[in-house]
């Protein structure tokens, strides 16, 4: 806060008094500090976190509001505290208070935050250059099921859809076959083992390795991995447990192959995340090693789709309802939408690997997300959740021109990496 200058350039912030007024009369000013503009240092996410914890006056409810960790939130409340110079909170054993140089700040936090989401919204509406791009990228797939295409239709749409898009050009691609299995392998160099298995989307009825290269290349680039893809077999040719057969075959090959299991990360997006804890599933029990961590990306989870899902009017959602329970029913074929295979929403999830899960704030399977992460938390999983301001599903596979989507595979690749260093130095090698 400054004081307003005088005719003589002067601004009354030293103390002095000033002759006001036509009959001459003194009036006196009360001492105003100049004080320094805030830090440069000062990020959204301190104000944030703060504004959170002001609201909440409680650490627990704040992070579970922001979706980040405790330590995480006092970490960013701690920074903004050393760069402004004062306390903003008061923290007892019991209860957490606002200080007075809390509470002036508290209003003017949440006007600058409103404002700057009004400015961000307001700049995409008159924008709408992503939206308009994303649109054009579902365009052919929506079409054809507006007009109830064949499968095959809809599996050459989507292949073409992958088709616009190509790995990192810093990412070599080479087949394997593992555990029969057939697959790709992509890595930034040629020497590394793979460490990280990618299960691609596509409602189990859709999807292939060789169309999922954008994306795995993306994860093999954001993790320093090499990234296995497998060509999992799909209903209704091949319904379930075909695709959790040729997953569960490649996990163990990655194994044979002597990559220890703690430096493992399964990662799938859409179909392909339920297909993620199918095989962690699976492999408690059958008394097989787990991987050292699981990440879910707009994954779909319970296929029973026994309550309609809210599908927004615009932009319109490539797949809807019918087509979703349609490629349910041919990937289940007799098995129950509940089994604990199929539907980890049903399974025990005690002892599972930590997990990161992503979503969009306007995905239409985001339900399935916030579901997942309560359930998991609940049987003492450690489970990282981040939303994204995206109307699309599966926005990651657009990491290539949608920020979001971008970020998203950069903090995607920091787990994987926090994951392998974690258990290389569990085995003293890191």
């Amino acid at each position: 806060m400054t004081g307003t200058p005088d005719e003589d350039g002067t601004d009354g912030t030293d103390g002095t008094d000033g002759t006001d007024g036509a009959d001459g009369t003194a009036t006196v000013r009360s001492r105003v500090l100049v004080l320094p503009p805030a830090p440069d240092a000062i990020e959204l996410r301190h104000l944030r976190a703060f504004v959170a914890v002001a609201e909440e006056l409680n650490f627990g409810r704040a992070a579970a509001r922001l979706y980040v960790s405790q330590p995480a939130l006092s970490r960013q409340i701690r920074a903004l505290e050393r760069l402004l110079g004062c306390d903003l909170l008061r923290r007892t054993t019991h209860r957490v208070e606002l200080t007075l140089a809390g509470d002036a700040l508290l209003e003017r936090a949440r006007r600058l935050l409103a404002d700057l989401d009004d400015a961000v919204h307001a700049t995409r509406s008159v924008g709408g250059d992503l939206e308009r791009r994303l649109a054009a990228v579902w365009e052919p797939i929506n079409d054809l099921t507006a007009a109830g295409p064949d499968l095959q239709m809809l599996r050459d749409a989507g292949e073409e859809l992958h088709g616009r898009f190509a790995p990192p050009d810093t990412i070599t691609t080479r087949p394997v076959i593992a555990g029969g299995v057939p697959c790709l392998l992509l890595a930034p160099r040629a020497e590394l083992v793979p460490s990280v298995l990618l299960l691609h989307g596509g409602g189990f009825v859709m999807g292939s390795a060789f169309g999922y290269r954008h994306l795995a290349g993306a994860l093999a680039a954001t993790a320093g991995a090499c990234v296995v893809v497998p060509d999992y077999r799909l209903a209704p040719e091949h319904p379930f447990p075909a695709a959790l057969e040729d997953v569960l075959r490649t996990y163990v090959w990655m194994l044979d192959a002597g990559v220890p299991p703690g430096e493992i990360v399964v990662a799938g997006d859409s179909a392909g995340g339920g297909l993620v804890l199918s095989l962690v599933t699976s492999l408690v029990r059958q008394g097989l090693p787990l991987p050292g961590g699981t990440m879910l990306l707009c994954p779909g989870i319970d296929l029973s789709y026994e309550e309609d899902i809210d599908l927004p009017a615009e932009p319109q959602p490539a797949i809807g309802m019918t087509q979703l329970r349609a490629f349910a029913a041919a990937y289940l074929g007799e098995t129950s939408p509940h089994d604990e295979l199929v539907n980890a929403l049903d399974a025990d999830l005690t002892g599972y690997p930590p997990m990161l899960v992503q979503a969009g704030t306007g995905d239409v399977l985001g339900r399935d997300a916030q579901r997942i992460v309560e359930h998991a938390r609940a049987h003492g999983v450690d489970v990282q959740f981040e939303l994204y301001p995206v109307t699309t599903h599966d926005f990651h596979l657009f990491w290539s021109f949608l920020p979001e989507a971008s970020e998203a595979m950069d903090q995607a690749g920091a787990f994987a990496r926090r994951i392998r260093a974690g258990a290389g130095r569990a085995r003293g090698t890191g």
